[in-house]
């Protein structure tokens, strides 16, 4: 019997490995799996390699995790936004690397690591700092770089409702990466609000098909980052 459900947030992110590339969904606030980011700074995994919109907000969360000095690098489009404060300073010491992304190329290379396409080219950061030492080729007098396709060894990620088999539903924006963020890692773990039984979800409706999602954790009342940021909240808790 197909049945990916685990008991608790820890037990799924028990084998994340030092060193690994970890994709993690979220654009802000929205569909930010805070619950199992929190997990893995529990579990102790160190020397990361983090592929995300941006570098997290206050001291919780993925801003949190950075704090903490377990990722070695950030893979990003926006590593500074409103109540970023964790990963500027580090990146301003030296003590963290970044490759800073478009954010359409962002979402393109992820789309393309889970498609099985090795590289793409695009238009896109052309006669910028970004497009040096990349290869470049013309297209119909168009000039494009070459970008190379992200794989990662695990995928965290949100959703609004799952059954057992894995398939998943997002709540409006907060799909966000998720549904590309699960066909490009070898383990995708998902949090989701409800656990439905399975015929509950209307097959035309679903978003991710359970074949690309390894564990799901029921996480009945996520936390709000937002306001965890507001409250000035600081994980682990004090």
């Amino acid at each position: 019997m197909i049945n990916k459900i685990v008991k608790s947030a820890a037990d799924a992110v028990a084998d994340i490995f030092d060193g690994a590339i970890i994709m993690i969904g979220g654009f802000g606030n929205a569909g930010t799996p805070i619950e199992l980011i929190h997990a893995l700074i529990d579990q102790g995994a160190k020397d990361l390699t983090v592929v995300s919109n941006n570098t997290g907000s206050g001291q919780v969360g993925l801003a949190a995790l950075i704090a903490h000095k377990r990722v070695r690098k950030m893979i990003c489009s926006f590593p500074r936004t409103a109540n970023s404060t964790v990963f500027p300073d580090l990146y301003t010491k030296g003590e963290i690397e970044l490759e800073l992304v478009p954010q359409g190329t962002l979402a393109e290379r992820i789309r393309a690591g889970g498609a099985g396409i090795p590289a793409f080219y695009t238009p896109t950061s052309v006669n910028t700092p970004l497009a040096e030492g990349k290869e470049k080729r013309t297209f119909d007098g168009l000039t494009c770089v070459m970008e190379y396709g992200i794989k990662a060894d695990f995928s965290l990620v949100k959703c609004e409702a799952a059954d057992r088999y894995g398939n998943l539903v997002y709540n409006k924006t907060a799909r966000n990466f998720g549904p590309v963020m699960c066909t490009a890692a070898d383990v995708t773990i998902v949090q989701t609000r409800k656990i439905v039984e399975l015929g509950e979800i209307d097959p035309e409706c679903v978003v991710t098909p359970g074949i690309f999602v390894k564990r799901l954790v029921e996480i009945p009342k996520p936390a709000d980052e937002a306001k965890l940021v507001a409250e000035d909240r600081r994980y682990p808790w004090s």
